[in-house]
């Protein structure tokens, strides 16, 4: 019986909508990922017994958070001298086509949904939004306290986002060995890299580290450890930043990254404020009090 040896990997990526409007993949594993943290929330919000006005706040907060925040981080960190000579795509889901036609009429662009979204820029923009829902709305409960719950759903919304990220051929891993059962080869990357070979899915290696951290969260919440505030977010903080700086490793430049010094890249220089902001709140938790006491 013949081993398998790749994986040839040239999915479908969107489903046609309406009039050059389409349904991306990608596009719905940011709904996946939001639907399911709506929920997670919402249990853990009545489960801490805080009403449940409060969630819409906290989910729109996010949202925007998020999108604005990973949108400027994308611009700013990876792409910063390609958007700006097109800062319409920089804020607009469109980019330039000269054979397509916007909503029918407008000739030279296509919808293609917020493609190329930063995680770095979307932690910074979910920190700054939910300082401002705690410092104006949630007001009698801390910044700390929110962000060890939030970082549950933060951590599970991450893998679908990988997910949409195989889907669309992104992020990809580098050249690896085709009797590497597991390796990729990205069917549609051929015109960008200048041949298929097989690859790294540094996409899904990413998604398994995510969901263990989600999974890991998950127990520590459920058995009180909830209550030293900063190690839950602390933890967070540094395992999901840590994956990501060992993977970088083994990904493919992205973009124009505008930091590339000694061995590391821009991924893994923006990584190690967080880590070490991580590593701030395990101490800032007093945790040792739970294990030693």
């Amino acid at each position: 019986m013949k081993t398998l040896e790749y994986i040839n990997w040239d999915p479908i990526q969107k489903f046609p909508l309406w009039k050059g409007f389409f349904i991306h993949i990608y596009s719905l594993m940011f709904v996946i990922s939001f639907s399911l943290g709506w929920y997670i929330m919402k249990y853990i919000y009545q489960n801490d017994n805080i009403h449940k006005k409060y969630l819409e706040p906290l989910f729109i907060c996010t949202f925007f958070g998020t999108l604005i925040g990973a949108r400027l981080g994308q611009v700013l960190f990876y792409d910063f001298s390609y958007f700006s000579d097109h800062w319409i795509e920089a804020f607009l889901p469109i980019r330039e086509n000269n054979q397509t036609f916007l909503l029918g009429f407008i000739k030279g662009y296509e919808f293609v949904g917020y493609r190329g979204l930063s995680s770095h820029g979307a932690t910074i923009g979910i920190i700054l939004s939910n300082l401002f829902y705690c410092t104006t709305i949630l007001k009698k409960k801390s910044f700390i306290w929110l962000c060890d719950r939030l970082c549950i759903p933060v951590s599970l919304s991450a893998v679908f986002i990988r997910i949409g990220n195989f889907f669309n051929s992104e992020i990809v891993g580098k050249p690896c060995s085709e009797t590497l059962p597991w390796a990729v080869k990205f069917m549609k990357m051929d015109t960008e890299y200048g041949g298929i070979v097989p690859r790294h899915p540094a996409q899904i290696y990413e998604s398994i580290g995510y969901l263990s951290i989600f999974l890991l969260l998950w127990y520590f919440y459920k058995i009180k450890i909830k209550n030293y505030d900063g190690f839950l977010s602390g933890l967070f903080f540094i395992l999901l930043w840590s994956i990501r700086f060992l993977l970088e490793f083994l990904k493919e430049p992205q973009g124009g990254e505008f930091i590339s010094f000694l061995f590391m890249n821009t991924g893994q220089w923006l990584s190690i404020p967080f880590i070490i902001f991580g590593l701030f709140l395990i101490n800032f938790s007093k945790i040792n009090k739970y294990f030693f006491s």
